[in-house]
């Protein structure tokens, strides 16, 4: 549907059974959504207030936190006011940035990973080295280039993807994910080319340093004191979750998209709201519950709310 100022937009056509179900659906995610938000905010600002807090590692877990919210309010939004909207409908160039968010934000949390996986390797097998090696300038660094990276890199195929022609405007989800390649007419080589060089540079390096670094951690640890091994276990094992939870999440995103023809459309539907809806909160869970130091400021904050 064009209006007169010529704007082409594009049909969600993901949704299942919206006028029967909108405010259950609005409900749940709208829920979700404040869930996402004060769980991680709450961490966020403990981090912030407590001096005790100011290290690497929680700042990366901070940063990671903020990666969450911005990433869900790239989504929720827009599709809470779909399940309101007698049509689910988004322009062409809101459903680029909103591809552009997601998928820049969904790379920044790898690179935050591997910063906060750097972090620990220098913390356990490196101990004398630690408070040389992560100054405050060499932390600031790894926050900007983990947001600035992805975003660069995503930005090109979005550009290169603006003025393409589309022959089909029915997106078959409830958000712009990468299935936005099957509504143009042709397919564009160079945008194919970024495209790998950006799912490489932004997930696949980054997950092979990841998995390099826990390696060594792992060996050094297995070779060292009980102590280290129980520092190892106590600040990496979180980590490592958020990462497992992370990466079945992207091939969750990649099997939606590649295998669509093989899933009928509600099975579609469910998959990509458990897309949504777990990751968000699963970080502030596994690092409200795993990491001591948070727990004990959690502690402490639920108590004082008690008594007042």
């Amino acid at each position: 549907m064009d209006d007169e100022l010529n704007v082409t937009y594009i049909t969600l056509g993901g949704h299942v059974e919206v006028d029967k179900y909108r405010y259950l659906y609005f409900l749940i995610m709208f829920t979700v959504y404040i869930l996402i938000i004060c769980c991680n905010s709450t961490i966020i600002c403990l981090i912030w207030i407590h001096r005790n807090l100011h290290e690497p590692m929680y700042i990366f877990i901070a940063a990671l936190l903020l990666n969450c919210v911005l990433y869900s309010t790239a989504i929720y939004p827009k599709m809470l006011i779909d399940f309101l909207s007698e049509k689910q409908i988004i322009s062409y160039s809101a459903c680029l940035f909103q591809f552009f968010l997601f998928y820049s934000l969904s790379g920044s949390e790898f690179l935050l990973l591997s910063a906060m996986a750097y972090d620990r390797y220098v913390s356990i097998c490196k101990p004398l080295q630690y408070p040389i090696i992560m100054r405050k300038n060499i932390v600031s660094i790894f926050l900007v280039l983990a947001w600035l990276v992805p975003a660069c890199q995503i930005a090109v195929p979005v550009i290169l993807s603006a003025d393409m022609k589309l022959c089909s405007k029915m997106l078959r989800g409830i958000f712009c994910n990468n299935s936005i390649y099957n509504l143009h007419c042709v397919s564009s080589r160079a945008r194919s080319i970024f495209g790998v060089v950006a799912l490489m540079n932004i997930a696949l390096f980054p997950m092979l340093f990841i998995c390099f670094t826990y390696t060594k951690i792992l060996i050094i640890s297995y070779r060292s004191c009980g102590e280290v091994r129980k520092k190892a276990a106590q600040t990496c094992l979180p980590h490592l979750l958020v990462l497992i939870s992370f990466a079945c999440l992207c091939v969750y995103d990649v099997s939606i998209v590649r295998l669509r023809s093989e899933f009928t459309k509600t099975a579609r539907f469910i998959m990509t709201l458990q897309l949504l809806l777990y990751h968000p909160l699963f970080n502030p869970i596994i690092y409200g519950l795993k990491m001591k130091e948070i727990t004990k400021h959690l502690k402490r904050l639920f108590c004082q709310a008690k008594v007042i």
